[in-house]
């Protein structure tokens, strides 16, 4: 099937030149995606894979716990993609109100992106649609007190922007003008809502990727609100019961390729490269996140089983044990207040989880000494150890 470019150039002018600007088609793709039965098998096994994430979620014993850490995993993840330089461990420390290893404006910025995707959840939750007020309401939180403070944030740009380059005449794509952003953002709000016509909710968060990151509505954080735009659809469509799909770590280990195709479909139309891409980022992804809620299960259970070990204490034990298992860096004080026991008492309870070999002292001081749990931060931190020169 000859596909043709998915959309129109417009000519813009800028201060001392003319650019093409691109206008993308509305979805769904004109001519219909070609299923070939390779494509239509690798979106049954994305969507088995969603599967058995979603029911991993039922089989969690405290599933907040894990969605805590890995919403943070998440944020960390997709912000370096926009090269922000935090770790977890960094992200964990702000949390605590602690000195973080890098600039404060990086773990701002991962800060807001957890912010983000919780108020987004917390909408949807209340029936609030999917829809572009939504989008704008969670853009505010993305950018609030970050370094995109000052780049509008909750509203749609009203200036011209680019990817790449250091003005649209030399940049690598031009979105569309600031004047047709309404439309083009209208007609992906339709496609959300099944019209023209329905398409199935994977296929879907697939596409809607794509056409927004095409518009870049914002004039910061479109990056990391397309991403969060694939996790808020498959929720708000019940295929997944708690935000466990998270694509940023294999967008980024296969950046690259990621932008060359966002590029592929608006110049040729080639959707089918991209689905099949897309399939394989949720298959390895959630394949990837059974595991690690696995692992996580696992190696909490056996901390357990030491824990129990230790007689009268260990009822005070597996208090603060639990506390670590929501925020695995913490301060002694944290922990007193999170579990309602008191200092002597958190304060022997360390002990002990240090004797165990399972909470290390990252500090060394008297006074609000820091904790890690070392083996549940090692096991999160698969994956978002800072590139070197990145």
């Amino acid at each position: 099937m000859k596909r043709k470019i998915q959309g129109r150039y417009v000519t813009i002018s800028t201060v001392d030149e003319k650019a093409q600007a691109f206008v993308p088609a509305p979805l769904p793709p004109r001519p219909p995606i070609d299923w070939a039965p390779e494509l239509r098998s690798k979106f049954d096994q994305a969507l088995l894979a969603l599967g058995r994430l979603d029911s991993v979620s039922m089989l969690l014993p405290d599933t907040s716990l894990f969605l805590y850490m890995y919403v943070r995993k998440e944020a960390v993840l997709s912000s370096m993609i926009e090269g922000t330089q935090s770790s977890l461990s960094d992200l964990l420390l702000f949390e605590l109100n602690q000195e973080p290893g890098v600039p404060l404006d990086d773990v701002q910025e991962v800060s807001n992106y957890v912010a983000a995707l919780n108020y987004g959840l917390s909408r949807l939750a209340e029936g609030f649609p999917l829809s572009l007020r939504l989008i704008k309401e969670i853009h505010g939180v993305l950018l609030t007190g970050g370094r995109g403070d000052n780049q509008t944030p909750g509203e749609f740009r009203r200036s011209q922007n680019w990817i790449g380059g250091t003005r649209p005449g030399n940049a690598a794509f031009v979105p569309p003008p600031a004047d047709q952003v309404m439309e083009c953002m209208g007609k992906l709000e339709l496609f959300f809502h099944d019209r023209p016509e329905p398409t199935p909710v994977l296929l879907k968060a697939a596409l809607a990727h794509v056409q927004f990151e095409t518009i870049h509505p914002f004039l910061d954080g479109n990056g990391r609100l397309g991403r969060l735009l694939i996790t808020l659809l498959l929720c708000e469509q019940k295929v997944l019961r708690e935000p466990m799909l998270y694509l940023s770590l294999y967008f980024k280990t296969h950046r690259q390729y990621y932008y060359e195709l966002l590029n592929r479909v608006r110049l040729t139309g080639d959707w089918e490269v991209w689905l099949d891409f897309f399939a394989e980022a949720v298959t390895f992804t959630a394949t990837q996140a059974v595991e690690t809620a696995q692992q996580l299960l696992d190696l909490s259970n056996e901390d357990r089983m030491k824990i129990s070990g230790l007689g009268r204490a260990a009822v005070s034990t597996l208090q603060v044990h639990r506390a670590l298992m929501e925020h695995p860096i913490a301060t002694s004080g944290w922990l007193v207040e999170k579990t309602g026991i008191t200092p002597a008492t958190v304060n022997k309870a360390l002990a002990h989880l240090e004797r165990l070999e399972i909470v290390r002292e990252l500090t060394r001081q008297k006074r609000n000494r820091l904790f890690s749990y070392t083996g549940y931060v090692e096991i999160l931190n698969r994956g978002t150890e800072l590139p070197v020169g990145d």
